[in-house]
């Protein structure tokens, strides 16, 4: 009886909502309330633009969960762990260049750390101004006027004057490149000290940093202890007659030279930020100001011991101490920054340790590829020889190949034949191009990271400063004859070099991780929406990201 009431139950009540569904479907809903659109963040107060020098996704990626200073910090924000330096030319001053201008070296004209320059017989260094007679290859003096086209901070100072444009690193180019033309302030490590241009005064912050270097320099200091998490590549791998990986980087009492190139010089740099904070009153009033810092010491111990040693480890420990204190001090000064932190390029290992861990095709480059051997023997093939007495420059490593001054069309014309044949057939070049066919390519648009090689050396050219040839060469082959203190490099067209890591952090910042490709173009445009600078269509090659995490959109403010 229970269950037949139960049944007779349930069909009454069906009945009566098949009856009840018509006169439901007339009634009008009620009007939902409009969501009110989030209001923007104010502007931030300060943009802190961070470079490490040669800081590849690799990197990234392998110690990543181990840090719990500022890069910890700024794993709570955006993350973009596939950037890219989207040219071929991927070395310090070109990478450097595209970071805060939001163009590739293509427009910056800063095409390599320097280039052949045949009116003077020689190289020319990147952040160098060689119309001023004191200059030299040896001692240039600093300039940006290499630079074709304005930073964020030129922009921003140009939009208002009162914005200041300040820059620090260990390493000239870098801080050049990051803060333009119209420049506050702009200093890097010479020698002894911080310095800056030729004809400006040394700051007073500046000196007190320099006699607290000084001290810390006299006084000498003992080895770094290795992070647990560092044991793992604590071994020794033979290079020639000397080995690397377990480097703990004491320094000698007066050792000016291994300073620069230790984890202390990033210590130093982060130091000498923060006085010029108090010093200037960066972040302090209503216009917002730049501070770019550059972190110079990851791509010194990149050169010297290569990327996968106890010496990277313990540095990139360091560089996050480093990191946490910076962000530390400018959090009690009550400062609103919104950081972002990228590179200039990536790197490789040394390949001696490279074949050690299955990466059978590393290997040094072979001497015929150097400018000296490539004149011999492209002069052999064509009979034609240079007044200066080498026929070509820059050949040696992925990049630029020019031709010595005084060549006839015609021998340009067969040199370029000669050379194009010769680098197709060696076996350690992947690509060469000739500067002429090039300059027809458009610059590359879309995915960087499905770009043809051919696209990334496009990304690279200018026809006023690049060479008559671009040699590629492949994929582990790495340039230079070790010795101690240079054991691995960059510079090639591959993404161990090409990648590295873009992230953003402000405080309130909803964190997220985008695993899609970015590009270092889109940092520029990016700050600049977040602070509401509108610039002309064209000004960037890259792209406003939303870095909100939110319903919010930077992008479009």
């Amino acid at each position: 009886m229970r269950a037949a009431r139960v049944a007779l139950a349930s069909l009454a009540s069906a009945l009566a909502l098949t009856v009840a569904l018509p006169s439901m479907a007339q009634e009008t809903p009620p009007p939902v309330p409009a969501t009110p659109a989030p209001a923007p963040a104010p502007k931030p107060r300060l943009i802190l633009a961070i470079s490490i020098d040669q800081f590849s996704a690799d990197l990234f990626a392998q110690y990543r969960e181990h840090f719990t200073g500022g890069f910890a910090r700024l794993l709570t924000g955006a993350v973009f762990p596939q950037g890219f330096q989207s040219h071929a030319a991927t070395e310090t001053c070109p990478g450097h260049s595209t970071l805060l201008t939001g163009a590739h070296p293509s427009r910056t004209g800063v095409i390599a750390n320097s280039w052949y320059d045949a009116k003077l017989g020689r190289e020319v260094y990147c952040a160098e101004n060689e119309r001023d007679p004191r200059s030299s290859a040896k001692e240039p003096v600093v300039s940006n006027w290499h630079l074709k086209v304005p930073t964020l901070g030129d922009l921003m100072k140009r939009a208002n004057p009162a914005a200041l444009n300040v820059a620090v690193s260990a390493k000239d180019r870098a801080a050049v490149m990051m803060s333009g033309h119209d420049v506050d302030a702009a200093y890097w490590w010479l020698g002894k000290g911080f310095t800056t241009y030729q004809g400006r005064a040394v700051s007073a912050a500046v000196q007190a940093q320099n006699v607290a270097t000084g001290k810390l320099i006299d006084a000498g200091a003992p080895a770094f202890s290795l992070p647990q998490w560092c044991e793992k590549v604590d071994r020794a791998t033979p290079v020639k007659d000397f080995t690397i990986g377990t480097y703990r980087f004491p320094l000698k009492a007066g050792d000016t030279k291994s300073f620069g190139r230790t984890p202390r010089i990033d210590a130093a740099t982060g130091e000498l930020a923060v006085r010029l904070v108090d010093e200037m009153g960066l972040g302090k009033d209503d216009v917002t100001d730049v501070l770019s810092v550059s972190f110079s010491a990851t791509d010194y111990v990149g050169h010297a011991y290569g990327t996968e040693g106890a010496e990277m480890c313990i540095q990139l420990a360091q560089l996050d101490q480093t990191l946490g204190r910076l962000f530390a001090e400018l959090d009690r000064r009550g400062v609103d920054f919104l950081a972002v932190l990228s590179a200039d390029h990536g790197g490789i290992d040394a390949p001696e340790r490279l074949k050690l861990q299955g990466f059978a095709s590393a290997q040094r480059i072979d001497p015929a590829l150097t400018a000296e051997q490539l004149s011999a023997a492209i002069s052999r093939d064509t009979g034609v020889t240079a007044k200066s007495g080498q026929l070509l420059h820059g050949a040696g490593a992925s990049g630029d190949i020019w031709f010595a001054p005084g060549l006839t069309p015609a021998q340009q014309k067969k040199v370029t034949a000669a050379l194009l044949k010769r680098l197709a057939a060696h076996p350690q070049v992947a690509a060469v191009y000739d500067a002429k066919a090039l300059a027809k390519l458009p610059v590359p648009q879309g995915n960087p990271q499905d770009w043809t090689v051919e696209q990334r050396v496009r990304a690279s050219f200018d026809p006023e400063r690049s060479g008559q040839v671009m040699m590629m060469t492949r994929r582990g082959v790495v340039p230079g004859d070790p010795q101690p203190g240079y054991t691995a490099t960059h510079g090639s067209p591959w993404d161990y070099d090409r990648r590295v890591p873009m992230l953003f952090w402000r405080k309130g910042m909803a964190g997220f991780e985008q695993p899609d490709p970015v590009e270092t173009v889109d940092i520029a445009p990016t700050l600049a929406a977040a602070i509401g600078l509108a610039e002309p269509v064209g000004t960037w090659d890259g792209r406003c990201l939303d870095i909100d995490g939110s319903a919010a959109d930077t992008c479009r403010r």
